[in-house]
Protein backbone atom coordinates (compact mmCIF):
# COMPACT_ATOMS: atom_id res chain seq x y z
CA UNK A 1 0.00 0.00 0.00
CA UNK A 2 1.75 2.95 -1.26
CA UNK A 3 -1.29 4.99 -1.71
CA UNK A 4 -0.33 6.87 1.88
CA UNK A 5 2.75 7.93 1.15
CA UNK A 6 1.50 9.23 -2.29
CA UNK A 7 1.49 13.58 -2.06
CA UNK A 8 3.45 16.49 -0.94
CA UNK A 9 5.04 16.28 2.99
CA UNK A 10 6.55 19.49 4.85
CA UNK A 11 8.66 19.17 7.73
CA UNK A 12 6.71 20.27 11.06
CA UNK A 13 9.07 19.23 13.49
CA UNK A 14 12.79 17.69 13.75
CA UNK A 15 14.96 15.92 16.66
CA UNK A 16 18.63 14.85 16.73
CA UNK A 17 19.02 15.77 13.25
CA UNK A 18 22.54 17.31 13.34
CA UNK A 19 23.88 14.33 15.51
CA UNK A 20 22.47 12.02 13.02
CA UNK A 21 24.37 14.45 10.06
CA UNK A 22 27.65 14.09 11.83
CA UNK A 23 27.65 10.28 11.87
CA UNK A 24 27.06 10.87 7.93
CA UNK A 25 30.11 12.71 8.34
CA UNK A 26 28.95 16.06 6.87
CA UNK A 27 30.92 19.03 7.15
CA UNK A 28 29.58 21.40 10.38
CA UNK A 29 28.48 24.70 8.09
CA UNK A 30 26.28 22.27 6.13
CA UNK A 31 24.87 20.62 8.99
CA UNK A 32 23.46 24.01 10.20
CA UNK A 33 21.91 24.78 7.13
CA UNK A 34 20.24 20.91 6.78
CA UNK A 35 18.61 21.83 10.63
CA UNK A 36 17.37 24.97 9.95
CA UNK A 37 15.79 23.99 6.71
CA UNK A 38 12.07 22.88 6.26
CA UNK A 39 12.42 20.30 3.44
CA UNK A 40 9.30 19.71 1.00
CA UNK A 41 9.07 16.05 -0.55
CA UNK A 42 7.29 14.95 -3.00
CA UNK A 43 6.36 11.45 -3.10
CA UNK A 44 4.86 10.15 -6.90
CA UNK A 45 4.20 6.84 -8.81
CA UNK A 46 2.71 3.58 -8.21
CA UNK A 47 3.99 0.55 -6.68
CA UNK A 48 5.86 -0.47 -9.57
CA UNK A 49 7.60 3.06 -9.73
CA UNK A 50 7.73 5.36 -7.52
CA UNK A 51 9.83 9.13 -7.70
CA UNK A 52 10.96 10.91 -4.12
CA UNK A 53 11.85 14.61 -4.80
CA UNK A 54 13.25 16.31 -1.97
CA UNK A 55 13.19 20.23 -2.08
CA UNK A 56 15.64 22.10 0.30
CA UNK A 57 16.63 25.48 0.47
CA UNK A 58 20.20 24.50 -0.41
CA UNK A 59 19.62 21.53 -3.07
CA UNK A 60 16.70 19.81 -4.19
CA UNK A 61 17.15 16.21 -5.04
CA UNK A 62 15.09 13.39 -7.01
CA UNK A 63 15.80 9.74 -7.29
CA UNK A 64 13.18 7.70 -9.46
CA UNK A 65 12.76 3.82 -8.49
CA UNK A 66 11.09 0.04 -8.41
CA UNK A 67 10.23 -1.15 -4.83
CA UNK A 68 12.65 -4.09 -3.94
CA UNK A 69 15.59 -3.44 -6.65
CA UNK A 70 18.54 -2.08 -5.93
CA UNK A 71 19.43 0.94 -8.03
CA UNK A 72 20.48 0.86 -11.07
CA UNK A 73 22.94 4.06 -10.44
CA UNK A 74 24.70 5.50 -7.99
CA UNK A 75 22.51 8.08 -6.06
CA UNK A 76 24.37 11.40 -5.28
CA UNK A 77 22.84 12.79 -1.70
CA UNK A 78 21.94 16.14 -0.83
CA UNK A 79 26.06 15.92 1.31
CA UNK A 80 27.28 14.66 -1.66
CA UNK A 81 27.32 11.06 -0.59
CA UNK A 82 27.00 8.33 -3.87
CA UNK A 83 25.34 5.73 -2.65
CA UNK A 84 23.54 2.33 -3.77
CA UNK A 85 20.18 2.31 -2.80
CA UNK A 86 17.28 0.32 -2.17
CA UNK A 87 13.84 0.74 -1.32
CA UNK A 88 11.30 -1.63 0.06
CA UNK A 89 7.89 -1.39 1.38
CA UNK A 90 7.70 -3.77 4.82
CA UNK A 91 4.46 -3.55 6.78
CA UNK A 92 3.41 -0.79 6.01
CA UNK A 93 6.98 1.07 5.99
CA UNK A 94 8.57 2.32 3.13
CA UNK A 95 12.16 1.84 3.60
CA UNK A 96 15.37 3.42 2.22
CA UNK A 97 18.74 1.46 3.01
CA UNK A 98 21.76 3.94 1.37
CA UNK A 99 25.52 1.78 1.37
CA UNK A 100 28.58 3.67 0.68
CA UNK A 101 32.42 3.10 1.29
CA UNK A 102 31.55 0.15 3.61
CA UNK A 103 28.42 2.11 5.55
CA UNK A 104 24.90 2.10 5.75
CA UNK A 105 22.01 4.09 6.86
CA UNK A 106 18.47 3.78 6.86
CA UNK A 107 15.34 5.65 6.44
CA UNK A 108 12.45 4.65 7.59
CA UNK A 109 8.83 6.03 6.54
CA UNK A 110 5.44 5.78 7.91
CA UNK A 111 2.53 7.57 7.67
CA UNK A 112 0.48 7.73 10.88
CA UNK A 113 -2.55 9.97 12.07
CA UNK A 114 -2.00 11.65 8.88
CA UNK A 115 1.65 12.30 8.97
CA UNK A 116 4.53 11.24 7.53
CA UNK A 117 6.92 9.91 10.40
CA UNK A 118 10.65 9.30 8.80
CA UNK A 119 13.32 7.86 11.37
CA UNK A 120 17.21 8.49 9.92
CA UNK A 121 19.56 6.17 11.76
CA UNK A 122 23.26 5.12 11.34
CA UNK A 123 25.82 3.91 13.67
CA UNK A 124 22.88 3.77 16.79
CA UNK A 125 21.87 7.92 16.12
CA UNK A 126 18.35 7.73 15.25
CA UNK A 127 16.80 11.14 14.17
CA UNK A 128 12.86 11.53 13.82
CA UNK A 129 11.01 14.08 11.62
CA UNK A 130 7.57 15.08 11.29
CA UNK A 131 6.12 15.48 7.62
CA UNK A 132 2.40 17.40 7.20
CA UNK A 133 0.60 16.90 3.94
CA UNK A 134 0.28 20.13 1.79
Amino acid sequence: MIEPFLGTWKLESSENFEEYLEQLGVAPTLRHLAVLDKPIISIRGSEAQLSIKIQRSFKTTEISFELGKEFEFDETTADNRKVKSIVTLDGGSLVHVQKWLGKEMTIKRQVVHGKMIAKYSMNNVVSTQTFGKV
